[in-house]
């Protein structure tokens, strides 16, 4: 007997010993599945996680297509459900799509707007972008994709504000990642917003990548690779950036530090990092002030003399512009999800 491509109401893929209670995550699976964006899903939300608590997200797949599907490198797969599964779900993950040329399906389209009507969360990878854009998600927001498409995105979608040099873009109940191994990034990103920074250190750390990485995408566009001496002498620097953020980092400053000529030092540091040293720096102490706002019961006039922006004021203005909040505003609302998370876990 034929198999069916997938059972209504049977989750073949979910952990049944997961509380039914807690959040679901659903992945949409075609015809063409992109294979590694896919498992990137599959690697931070559909694996057992029994440390974590039983309020760890359950995890499905959702086929859009009849028949036979075959993701990237010839394998076929068995789904939970189809398009009905994103009437019940938390969060939806896109992972890629089968060709930024080929349409997408309206019912697709139509699933995805009424799943976010609920208040779903729904979140993309990579030229999964084109998905949320043709279902009318991105309209007005800022999004991110590999930097070989942010060109096509830009002239197709002209009413998308397409962000082309960060791995992710966050815009609260809709999120977009750049190249494929971003949406590690922000799906790491998305277990730390959920259950917090440790949590996300733990998958990390199982995962054995970074729980966060700096800088943006453009440090991986095709650039010269520094020469192995520059890179002994850059790591230092990094090094010593980020354990002083609110020294003196004026390029003649960090100049001297690295023995470099200031030219010398402008041009090895932006082909490095894709970044000047004044752009890495902000970056970084941002990062610092996200980390102490979420983990710590710092003050918020002391998270910004420890992530080097020495006044409150100075803080506010950048975390605003690139978060587009206030730091005691993140601080109050990681707080409450943290402390919901915490219920949930128990």
């Amino acid at each position: 007997m034929a198999s069916l491509p997938y059972m209504t109401n049977i989750m073949p893929n979910a952990d049944a010993s997961r509380n039914t209670t807690s959040p679901l995550v659903v992945a949409v699976a075609y015809d063409g599945l992109c294979t590694f964006e896919f498992g990137v899903a599959v690697e931070v939300f559909g694996l057992a996680r029994p440390e974590m608590g039983a309020g760890w997200y359950r995890f499905a797949v959702a086929g859009i297509d009849g028949g036979e599907m075959r993701a990237t490198g010839g394998f076929r797969f068995v789904v939970d459900g189809g398009l009905e599964l994103l009437s019940q779900v938390d969060t939806i993950i896109v992972p890629g799509w089968r060709g930024i040329e080929t349409p997408v399906p309206t019912d697709l389209c139509e699933a995805l707007k009424d799943a976010h009507a609920r208040g779903a969360r729904v979140l993309s990878i990579c030229s999964g972008v084109f998905v949320l854009a043709a279902a009318g998600l991105l309209a007005g927001k800022r999004a991110t994709t590999h930097w070989h498409y942010t060109d096509v995105l830009k002239e197709r979608y002209p009413d998308v504000d397409v962000t082309p040099d960060v791995l992710y873009v966050d815009e609260g109940e809709i999120l977009t990642s750049a190249g494929s191994a971003a949406g590690l990034d922000l799906c790491l990103y998305l277990v730390r917003r959920d259950f917090g920074t440790a949590a996300a250190n733990m998958v990390a750390r199982r995962l054995v990548v970074p729980p966060h990485r700096d800088g943006g995408q453009a440090q991986f566009i095709t650039q010269a690779v520094p020469r192995p001496h520059e890179g002994g002498r850059l790591g230092p620097l990094l090094d010593y950036m980020r354990a002083n953020l609110d020294g003196d980092h004026s390029v003649a400053a960090l100049a001297k530090h690295a023995g470099m000529s200031n030219r010398t030092l402008l041009r090895r540091f932006e082909a490095a990092t894709g970044m000047t040293p004044a752009r890495w720096l902000l970056a970084a102490r941002l990062t610092r002030a996200r980390d102490l706002l979420e983990s710590s019961e710092a003050s918020i006039e002391k998270v910004a003399e420890l992530s080097g922006f020495l006044t409150t004021a100075t803080l506010r203005h950048h975390f605003r512009k690139r978060f587009a909040t206030t730091p005691a505003a993140y601080k109050e609302a990681f707080g409450k999800s943290q402390r919901q998370a915490r219920r949930d876990l128990a």
